[in-house]
């Protein structure tokens, strides 16, 4: 959403950025709940929501890696890839003591 618009976003994308603040900062409660460091009554939920948080950081790579933005290119590439590789990761360890579904 950055560059578009100079300055303050309109009220609309102020709202649009609430939400995906929101929505990521879940994403990571997930991940984390799934790794078994925090959230530890998010831990049956997140056995399955893990793989959305999964399929979206994948979009977000080849996104990040299409645009015509070079600086997003350069910046928000490598990020996504650390956030999916990571959460991919915890998505499919195993964890001891525990039997996975």
């Amino acid at each position: 959403m950055g560059g578009a618009f100079p300055g303050q976003f309109p009220p609309a994308l102020r709202i649009a950025a609430l939400v995906q603040a929101a929505l990521l900062a879940a994403m990571a409660g997930l991940v984390l709940s799934r790794a078994g460091a925090a959230l530890p009554r998010w831990a049956k939920a997140s056995r399955a929501l893990i793989w959305p948080v999964v399929a979206f950081f994948a979009l977000g790579l080849v996104l990040n890696l299409i645009t015509p933005s070079a600086r997003e290119r350069a910046i928000w590439a490598p990020v996504t890839l650390v956030l999916l590789v990571s959460s991919a990761l915890v998505a499919t360890h195993r964890r001891e003591g525990r039997v996975s579904p």
